[in-house]
C-alpha cells in the first residue's frame, strides 16, 4: 500500500471537472435531440448526400414514313471526382482539353474544387460520342489518371446534315444550351422529355453500401412526325440550290403540297446549313424564309385576282378587252413588259400573256372591299399556322384602296405574302375552289406558344366555286402555251399543267421606289391539271435580269416530274379544250367597267 493517500481537495476537484465536462456533453444532447433534432439531423443527411442527374433521351423528328431527320445517339458525359483528380489537375486538364476539345481552364477549376456543392461530382464534358468517350479515358487510364467516371447522355444527330435543317433546326451542344432554331424548339416540350435524378448516401463521394437511394427515372421524349417525304425534300433541295447558284440569286424557297390534303411533302430554303454543324454557317441562313419573309409577289397574283372576277360575275375566261399600251392611275403610269401598241386580250389571254393592264381593267370591274375579301379567303395576310418560327402574316392594305393600289395589288405589287401563304392559295384552285391549310405535323402538336398544329386540325375553306376552279385551271394552262404563254418551259411531256409565272420589282430597303434590275422570280403550279396531285411553288429571290418563266419553271418542270414519277402519277391523254387568248372583229362579251 502507498503510503501516501490522495487529499480530500484534489478528488473533489477531480470530480467537479468531471461533472463540467459531463454537463457540456449533456446539453449537447438535449440541443440535438429536444431542442432542434430535425435540422441537425438534415445537416447530417445533407453532407453525404449525392445527386446525379439521370439525362432523358430526346425525341426523334421523322418524315411520313418514319424515317429519321433527328435522332438521339448514344453519348456520355465525363465526371471528375476533385479529391482523386486534384493532385494532377494541371497534366489532367491538359490531357482532356486536348483529347476532347474542351475549354482547359474550365476544366483546370473542376478538377480543383474540392469543397462546396458538387465536390466529389464535376461535369467536365456534355454530350459526347461514346466510342470516343471510351478511348479516351482507357487512354487516361494508362497515363495513370484517377477519379474520372461517365454517365449516359444522348447527342442528337442529324443523319442527313443539310435536308430539311431550315425547319427541323438544332440544339447546342454545351450543357447550358437548349433547342436554338426550328422545330426542335417549337416542340421542346414534347421532344425533349424530363430528366431524372438518383440521390444516395456517400462518402467522399461514393455510395454507401445498403444505404437508401432514391431514383427518380427519366421519361423520354414523344417523337414528332412531319408530313416531309425525305427524298422529295432531298431533291427539291439539290434543285433549288442548282438554280439559285446558276441564276447568282440570293436566295430561293420551293414548296411542294398534296393538292387534296394541304401536306407539305418538301419544304426547302437555300442557302441553308449542315445542323451537326451550324456554326460553320451564318446564322442569317437559319430559319425558314418561305414562311418568315414575305414579299411581293408579282403576277402569281393575278391567277387569284381573276378568279375572284370570274366567281363574281364580272367576267368569263373569253371576255373581250381592249387592252392599251399604257393606262394611268392617280397619276402613275402602268404597262406591260416588253408589248407595243393595243392588244385585243380574252381574259384568258390577260393571264396568259401576264398583262398588268388587263389585270388592272378586269379588276377594276369589283369594288376594293370585294377583291379585299377574296384575297383574304384565299389566305393572305394570316399565318398559315403550320408550326414554324417567327411565320409572318404579310400585308393586305386595309381600304378603301386609292386607284394605283387596287391597280398594283391585282397584278401583285403592293401588297406581301409569304410563298408558303402563295403556295396554300394557288392550291385551292387546284382543289376544286376549297382551300386546305397546309400541314407540316402529321397528327397534332402543340407549339410553344400553346397553338395546336397539326393535320389533325386541317381546315377547309371554298373560296371560290368548283366551276370558277375549272376554268382557271384551263386559264392556267394556256400560261405554258409555247406561242401564247409566259412559261413553256414548265411543259411535262404527257402531262397537263397549269401554271402562273410571276417577276416581282424588289422594294429599295433603303426607301424609294424599286431597285433597278432586280427581280424576284417565281412559278406556282399543278399537275395533272385535270385532275391535280400536286402543287408546287418556287421563288428565286434577288435576281439580276430574267423572268420567272426562264428562272424559277425550269426548276418547277424538274420538281414537278420528280413527284410525279416518285408517286407514280401515269400520264394522261386527256387534251385541254384551249380558251381563245385573243380576239378581232365585232363581237359579244366585251369586258364592261
Amino acid at each position: 500500500m502507498n503510503s501516501r493517500s490522495v487529499s480530500p481537495f484534489r478528488l473533489k476537484f477531480g470530480f467537479l471537472v468531471i461533472a463540467i465536462v459531463l454537463s457540456f456533453y449533456g446539453a449537447r444532447l438535449v440541443q440535438l435531440q429536444a431542442i432542434d433534432p430535425g435540422s441537425y439531423a438534415e445537416m447530417a443527411h445533407q453532407e453525404g448526400l449525392e445527386e446525379i442527374e439521370l439525362p432523358a433521351s430526346r425525341g426523334a423528328i421523322v418524315d411520313r414514313e418514319g424515317v429519321e431527320l433527328a435522332s438521339s445517339m448514344d453519348g456520355l458525359m465525363v465526371i471528375a471526382d476533385p479529391a482523386l483528380t486534384v493532385a494532377r489537375a494541371p497534366e489532367l486538364g491538359r490531357f482532356l482539353a486536348d483529347k476532347l476539345g474542351i475549354d482547359y481552364f474550365a476544366t483546370l477549376d473542376k478538377l480543383r474544387k474540392t469543397t462546396g456543392e458538387g465536390s466529389h461530382y464535376q461535369i467536365l464534358a456534355r454530350r459526347i460520342p461514346a466510342t470516343k468517350v471510351r478511348k479516351v479515358l482507357a487512354e487516361a487510364a494508362d497515363e495513370g489518371f484517377q477519379g474520372l467516371t461517365t454517365e449516359r447522355d444522348p447527342i442528337r444527330s442529324y443523319p442527313l446534315d443539310d435536308v430539311a435543317a431550315n425547319i427541323i433546326g438544332f440544339i447546342g451542344q454545351d450543357d447550358d444550351k437548349g433547342p436554338l432554331a426550328g422545330l426542335e424548339r417549337t416542340f421542346n416540350k414534347q421532344l425533349a422529355g424530363t430528366d431524372g435524378i438518383a440521390r444516395y448516401q456517400a462518402v467522399k463521394g461514393r455510395q454507401i453500401p445498403l444505404s437508401d437511394a432514391t431514383v427518380t427515372p427519366p421519361r423520354d421524349g414523344k417523337t414528332l412526325q412531319l408530313t416531309i417525304d425525305r427524298d422529295a425534300q432531298w431533291f427539291t433541295q439539290r434543285t433549288l440550290a442548282q438554280v439559285v447558284r446558276n441564276w447568282k440569286a440570293t436566295s430561293g424557297v420551293a414548296i411542294v403540297m398534296d393538292s387534296h390534303t394541304g401536306d407539305l411533302l418538301a419544304y426547302a430554303d437555300y442557302p441553308t446549313f449542315d445542323a451537326n454543324d451550324p456554326q460553320a454557317t451564318s446564322k442569317d441562313y437559319y430559319g425558314s424564309k418561305g414562311a418568315q419573309e414575305p414579299y411581293e409577289p408579282g403576277s402569281v397574283e393575278k391567277a387569284l385576282t381573276l378568279s375572284a372576277v370570274i366567281d363574281s360575275g364580272h367576267a368569263e375566261p373569253e371576255t373581250r378587252l381592249t387592252v392599251p399600251e399604257t393606262i394611268t392611275r392617280d397619276g402613275w403610269p402602268i404597262g406591260d413588259h416588253g408589248r407595243k401598241g393595243t392588244a385585243k386580250l380574252t381574259l384568258a389571254g390577260v393571264l396568259a400573256h401576264s398583262s398588268n393592264i388587263g389585270t388592272t381593267m378586269a379588276a377594276e370591274t369589283m369594288k376594293a372591299d370585294q377583291l379585299r375579301d377574296y384575297l383574304t379567303a384565299f389566305g393572305l395576310g394570316q399565318r398559315t399556322n403550320v408550326g414554324l418560327r417567327g411565320e409572318s402574316p404579310g400585308i393586305v392594305p386595309a381600304t378603301p384602296w386609292q386607284a394605283i393600289q387596287q391597280a398594283t395589288i391585282s397584278f401583285g405589287q403592293g401588297i406581301s405574302s409569304t410563298p408558303l401563304q402563295m403556295a396554300a392559295a394557288v392550291n385551292a384552285i387546284a382543289n376544286g375552289g376549297v382551300r386546305v391549310s397546309p400541314s407540316l405535323i402529321e397528327g397534332s402538336a402543340t407549339t410553344e406558344d400553346g397553338v395546336e398544329v397539326g393535320t389533325a386540325h386541317a381546315t377547309a375553306t371554298r373560296v371560290i366555286s368548283e366551276e370558277t376552279a375549272q376554268k382557271m385551271s384551263r386559264m392556267m394552262e394556256t400560261v405554258l402555251d409555247p406561242v401564247e404563254g409566259t412559261a413553256p418551259q414548265a411543259h411535262i411531256p404527257g402531262y397537263r399543267v397549269a401554271g402562273k409565272t410571276g417577276t416581282a420589282q424588289v422594294p429599295n430597303p433603303n426607301g424609294g421606289g424599286y431597285l433597278d434590275g432586280v427581280n424576284n422570280n417565281s412559278f406556282v403550279g399543278f399537275a395533272p391539271a385535270e385532275n391535280p396531285r400536286f402543287t408546287v411553288y418556287v421563288a428565286v429571290m434577288g435576281v439580276h435580269g430574267g423572268a420567272g418563266g426562264l428562272t424559277a419553271a425550269p426548276a418547277f418542270k424538274r420538281i414537278m416530274s420528280y413527284m410525279l414519277r416518285h408517286y407514280g402519277v401515269p400520264p394522261t391523254d386527256a387534251k385541254a379544250t384551249p380558251y381563245a387568248t385573243t380576239w378581232g372583229g365585232p363581237g359579244t362579251g366585251n369586258l364592261a367597267p
